[in-house]
């Protein structure tokens, strides 16, 4: 057990305190790849995707867009409530994806005695878990500001490698205030840039429930506080949506029984930010992006991502192979709990991850939001993850073993989503706006079943 724990949004917005120094190329490369955003208005497309943005996040907060959730709408809104916490050092949040079988089991043994204090599956467990997460964070709160005002940590100024990153898309800072009508500092906006749609909304529908601990609370309070004050916390990209996709891909690896159970998770997790009214529909896709981006480098052993200096925990040089000792933690802890294997207690699931038409549905509705294309010489062409991003592919044959990598990258290829979208410019980085985890991992299991 530890003390020290990341509390609600607070983990990306901590991460960004250690950013005065110079980014790392690593965290120089997603700032690129989520830099698009900042070159929305310059285009009659970009324009289009700022307003659907805007339209579609008010729609679904209140209700208005009828999205196919995996609960009716006010059981939704009341998990959106409790999904406003971070539970980044045992993802135990997360763990109901598993089913209620296996996330008993995972919750039994890795789960919060209050906002300080939680317990952990092992030690290997939490070294994959700690890393993983954040370095994803890291990078996602070097954006909140960069892409706020073009600062560090909103003290320090961007280096020129940084800051020439608007000038290759042509972009600025501040593309939501600007296009919202709350400019950095206006009366009503965030004071640094990228203000959130309760800021920006005309129409905000109140969700009052328990939380996350079972303690009376209200959107309100987790977005203008006193429980987690967004007011001066930039928007984009989404540091929620990151550490849940991240979290949920990396329980998908661990539990692969249950993998596209996870990716829907991950997907729901990401969505109650916008029903909270915290996100916009961009900064969701933008934070599932960059975990999966972050996730693929990570299983692949990236050199440059390895052995980056963490907060509280030690870097990690082979994140792979902390994957699999992991892995084998968590499967021993899981037929412990369960008294059976693992196989077969993932099909005894009764909970709301329990019917796959459902579970499909859902995603499908998250994949694009509908947003309209930006990028229209993407928008029908299919792209190659082998010639692209071969290292995506790792985000499957970590899961299924007997899967080579090509095999992997194909399944990725032909289950991509559609192109086109305001990340997707044809980067290594854009084209994981594009994948599809859930049809994949559902691929992925079922040809890793032939395989003798």
């Amino acid at each position: 057990m530890t003390k020290w724990a990341y509390g609600v949004c607070a983990l990306a917005l901590a991460a960004t305190a250690a950013l005065a120094d110079p980014p790392s190329p690593a965290t120089l490369t997603a700032l690129r790849g989520l830099a698009p955003a900042t070159a929305l208005s310059n285009s009659e497309a970009g324009r289009a995707a700022l307003a659907a943005n805007f339209s579609v996040t008010g729609g679904v907060q209140t209700g208005a867009i009828r999205q196919p959730t995996l609960m009716p709408f006010p059981l939704q809104q009341e998990q959106a409530l409790r999904d406003a916490f971070i539970a980044a050092h045992n993802l135990t949040d997360l763990a109901d994806g598993l089913g209620t079988t296996l996330g008993a089991a995972y919750q039994a043994r890795a789960h919060y005695l209050d906002r300080q204090r939680f317990t952990n599956m092992s030690k290997p467990v939490a070294d994959a878990i700690n890393y993983a997460e954040a370095v994803a964070l890291g990078d996602a709160g070097a954006g909140k500001f960069f892409f706020a005002n073009g600062t560090l940590d909103n003290h320090t100024p961007a280096p020129p490698e940084a800051t020439a990153i608007f000038q290759e898309v042509n972009g600025a800072p501040d593309p939501f205030g600007r296009a919202y009508n709350r400019p950095a500092g206006s009366p009503g906006a965030d004071k640094f840039g990228n203000s959130r749609p309760f800021q920006t909304e005309p129409i905000q529908s109140p969700i009052a429930g328990p939380d996350f601990f079972n303690t009376p609370a209200s959107n309100s309070v987790y977005n203008r506080g006193p429980v987690m004050n967004l007011v001066d916390s930039p928007s984009y990209p989404s540091g929620h949506s990151t550490y849940g996709f991240t979290g949920a891909i990396l329980l998908a690896v661990l539990v692969p029984e249950r993998y596209p159970q996870m990716i829907a998770r991950g997907a729901e997790y990401a969505n109650d930010r916008i029903i909270l009214g915290a996100h916009y529909t961009m900064d969701v896709l933008s934070g599932r992006t960059l975990a999966t981006w972050e996730l693929a480098h990570l299983l692949a052993d990236d050199p440059l991502f390895m052995s980056r200096p963490i907060r509280d925990g030690e870097p990690l040089g082979d994140f792979r192979a902390a994957v699999v000792a992991a892995r084998a933690d968590v499967t021993k802890a899981l037929e412990a709990g369960c008294g059976d294997t693992v196989a077969a207690c993932a099909r005894q699931d009764i909970g709301r991850f329990s019917d796959a038409s459902a579970d499909e549905a859902f995603y499908a509705a998250t994949q694009t939001y509908s947003l309209p294309v930006v990028h229209p010489e993407l928008a029908d062409k299919p792209e190659d993850i082998g010639a692209l991003a071969p290292e995506a592919g790792n985000l499957l044959t970590a899961a299924f073993p007997k899967l080579s990598l090509e095999e992997a990258d194909r399944i990725l290829t032909e289950t991509e989503g559609p192109g086109g979208g305001f990340l997707d410019d044809g980067s290594a980085f854009g084209v994981y706006s594009r994948l599809n985890l859930y049809e994949a991992g559902r691929r992925a299991a079922a040809l890793s079943l032939s395989k003798p």
